[in-house]
């Protein structure tokens, strides 16, 4: 029994100890939480890590943004040293942030002017012609238009499209979409933008005058029109709306239209044909536009048309054909190998819902584009703060705030450069999806988080 009282004494007084240590360790534990002021911040691995009651907070407390999946990341635009990042290697919806790869693969292969057309002159007043896939003939954003010019001198055209190797319509995007004019169809040679322009009793191209049904309602202010799908049947239709114009995209696929459009327009014999105009010594160019020209406006009005196209001219440039999926493989094997992440890209808008991308990736784009390129090229081809798609935000940064904005159906995004309060250039992305409010609030509620941001570093 003795024995027994013995050992239970010194099992007793091992509990006691355990007791009191664990009781020590938990009120430190308590104390150091504590301790921390309710803004402060936690460095780990180089990254900031933000605290309760911070400008994050407040934007992931926002009304507009509570629910919805954000991702942020923040960088010097100097040493490329992070400053702040929240989920920033998770993968997000872009929308037209995915225009950002495209402008830096335009900019880096697209040369000073664009290349709209190959070709070979075959004497006998007859030329072989191979387009390039430029989105500008005959597009009211520019009126010069020396193709038109060059090709209206002709005698006699022969033109070829072996080099498409892609589809009217992206992977990705919403079929129901395909009489918007956002979504244009892409082509070899774009004519018009692929847009046919309804304007009271008159369509351009007239090829599509007599493609209309009740061409009496266009005569009114107060019309619509309907295209079927996979077809130039165009509907003319009366709408409480009051319209000046409207551009309907038209159907590219349509047998031999590509030739009949050109041959309309320029009043020379085109024809169609698959010979392959081979790269050799007596292929000739001609350019139609100082590339910066085309992208501007591709970022100002995030132009999905433009970013398009240009995409599948860096592939007719870089790969000899236009196929968006082999020029991406291309351009992420190569260009773009080093980002944090991998992306699913698909095409050169953002306008597909397949494309995912980190925050991370985005910062690394942005920062390549300023070290390959320098600011003063990129700050005249992105819209600067309350200006193009930024109008109406950020205008205390008019001048110093430099970004590209992207919206789809529950998401939202914008991604650029921008100079802190206290002087140090900083590249940023903030990505929001699956949101439930409307896209108005979120944009402000991300204009406050960052605005909070830029004058508080």
């Amino acid at each position: 029994m003795k024995m027994m009282d013995a050992l239970l004494q010194k099992l007793q007084s091992y509990l006691a100890v355990a007791i009191a240590v664990i009781c020590f360790t938990s009120c430190i534990t308590h104390k150091k939480i504590q301790a921390a002021p309710p803004n402060a911040a936690t460095v780990i691995n180089n990254i900031t890590v933000a605290k309760k009651a911070d400008a994050l907070d407040s934007l992931l407390e926002n009304p507009a943004i509570k629910g919805a999946q954000v991702g942020i990341c923040v960088a010097d635009a100097d040493s490329s040293n992070y400053l702040f990042q929240y989920q920033s290697d998770k993968y997000f919806i872009p929308a037209s942030n995915m225009k950002l790869l495209t402008c830096y693969a335009a900019m880096q292969y697209l040369g000073d002017s664009l290349t709209a057309l190959r070709y070979v002159d075959k004497g006998n007043d007859t030329i072989e012609v191979e387009p390039n896939g430029d989105p500008t003939f005959l597009i009211s954003d520019f009126a010069n238009q020396p193709v038109y010019q060059f090709l209206k001198q002709q005698k006699n055209i022969l033109i070829t499209t072996t080099n498409w190797k892609d589809n009217a319509l992206g992977a990705g995007w919403a079929w129901d979409d395909y009489s918007e004019d956002y979504m244009a169809e892409r082509s070899a040679m774009p004519v018009y933008g692929n847009v046919a322009t309804f304007t009271y009793g008159k369509v351009e191209p007239a090829y599509f005058q007599d493609k209309v049904s009740n061409p009496n309602h266009i005569r009114s202010r107060f019309y619509a029109i309907k295209r079927n799908l996979g077809s130039n049947h165009f509907e003319m239709i009366p709408s409480g709306r009051e319209m000046h114009s409207v551009q309907v995209p038209f159907f590219t696929a349509q047998t031999g239209l590509l030739a009949q459009l050109l041959t309309d327009t320029l009043h020379v014999p085109v024809t169609e044909s698959n010979f392959i105009l081979n790269r050799l010594p007596d292929v000739q160019r001609i350019y139609s536009q100082p590339t910066d020209s085309l992208l501007k406006i591709m970022m100002h009005r995030s132009d999905n048309f433009f970013a398009e196209q240009s995409l599948l001219m860096v592939s007719n440039e870089l790969l000899s054909e236009m196929n968006d999926r082999k020029i991406i493989n291309r351009l992420l094997e190569t260009d773009f190998a080093a980002l944090p992440q991998k992306p699913k890209w698909v095409d050169g808008s953002g306008l597909s819902r397949y494309n995912l991308i980190t925050p991370a990736d985005l910062m690394a784009v942005l920062l390549k584009m300023k070290n390959s390129f320098g600011m003063p090229r990129i700050t005249a081809i992105l819209p600067a703060a309350n200006a193009g798609t930024l109008s109406g935000y950020y205008q205390p940064f008019s001048g110093n705030l430099f970004a590209k904005t992207g919206t789809l159906s529950n998401h939202v995004a914008i991604s650029g450069y921008v100079t802190t309060a206290s002087g140090k250039p900083i590249v940023f992305s903030v990505l929001v999806n699956n949101h439930v409010s409307s896209a108005t609030a979120v944009r402000r509620a991300v204009e406050n988080y960052l605005t909070a941001f830029i004058r508080s570093h």
